[in-house]
């Protein structure tokens, strides 16, 4: 897995718990989620009517409905419940260190969902990461915020909802381009949070300055860095690996949040930070040993069969066996 991928992915992913918290404080959840993908929609579909319509071509009814399914459950579902948990007063921090925890659930799930083979190295790394995540919650939680304690539980919520798109995209066998998928999701989301903001009395924007600022922070870094990135990782390097990256969001947030506002960050968070360092470092180092035997049994035309084979087999084997060069990537958000 490319590092720079992997490093701008923990910041763009980060930088969503950030601009939730910018914006928590001048507008309820639906309001914020509802501008964010207003405007994100609208260029987004402009942009498939034009530049991109070519990527459209061969999809059917059935791929167009999976694809909002992923966007319901990947966006609507899991960002409604992570900034939902910020609006009842669950720090930035405390919130990614919640979803921290859906690397232990997808990596458990990958095998007999997917049928990828986990090695002991990821398995080593997860427990890792999982270690460090524990360690940072239990502080938080036990730090006297007078926080209502179901309130540590909505995040959970949108994990499960992020891990079920995770797998209901893994399951597709249709190749979606990146744009078409992005375009697809923010529509569906666009949709909901209208729809949830209309219910409630809440479509008005606040004249803010503060609410614009977390709507463009939200829209270019979370969305377009932080979901476009999640899903290159995931086609190109799998579950498993894509996953324990998610385990540097929590310290690298509360680092974030400590300096932005002030959130508290003590010896928990560093060695919380140390042990997802170091889960990410074990899964990586595995990875570099397995690719020159990947390497060294395809060359030349084997390649290029092997490809056309995995074309036309089940996604699910997508992972089990790369090429040298990888065949087109399909992001899912």
């Amino acid at each position: 897995m490319n590092i720079l991928l992997s490093i701008a992915f923990v910041g763009a992913w980060s930088s969503g718990f950030i601009g939730a918290k910018l914006g928590s404080g001048s507008a309820p959840t639906v309001t914020l989620l509802m501008w964010r993908f207003l405007p994100l929609a609208l260029v987004l579909g402009v942009v498939a009517l034009t530049a991109t319509r070519a990527s459209w071509r061969g999809l059917t009814p059935r791929d167009l409905v999976r694809q909002a399914a992923v966007g319901a459950l990947s966006q609507s579902g899991y960002l409604l419940t992570v900034y939902y948990a910020i609006e009842l007063g669950v720090s930035s921090g405390t919130t990614a260190l919640i979803d921290g925890t859906q690397p232990l659930v997808a990596g458990a799930l990958a095998g007999p969902l997917l049928g990828l083979p986990v090695s002991r190295r990821q398995w080593l790394g997860l427990g890792l990461g999982v270690t460090g995540v524990a360690v940072v919650t239990v502080a938080d939680a036990g730090g006297g915020t007078g926080v209502a304690w179901w309130a540590y539980l909505v995040p959970f919520l949108g994990m499960l909802s992020l891990v079920a798109a995770t797998f209901l995209d893994r399951r597709s066998r249709t190749d979606v381009r990146p744009m078409v998928s992005m375009t697809v999701h923010a529509v569906t989301s666009a949709v909901v949070f209208t729809g949830l903001a209309a219910a409630t009395g809440t479509v008005a924007p606040p004249a803010s300055g503060s609410f614009w600022t977390a709507v463009v922070w939200l829209v270019v870094l979370s969305t377009f860095g932080g979901y476009g990135l999640y899903w290159l990782i995931l086609r190109r390097s799998g579950v498993t690996k894509v996953n324990t990256l998610m385990f540097l969001m929590a310290p690298v947030t509360a680092v974030w949040g400590a300096l932005m506002f002030g959130e508290p960050f003590g010896t928990q968070t560093v060695v919380g930070l140390a042990l997802g360092l170091l889960a990410v470092a074990v899964v990586h180092r595995g990875d570099r040993h397995n690719r020159p035997d990947q390497h060294d049994h395809h060359n030349g035309h084997d390649r290029d069969r092997d490809r056309h084979r995995h074309r036309h087999r089940h996604s699910d084997d997508h992972n089990s066996q790369q090429s040298a060069e990888p065949g087109p990537f399909t992001p899912r958000r």
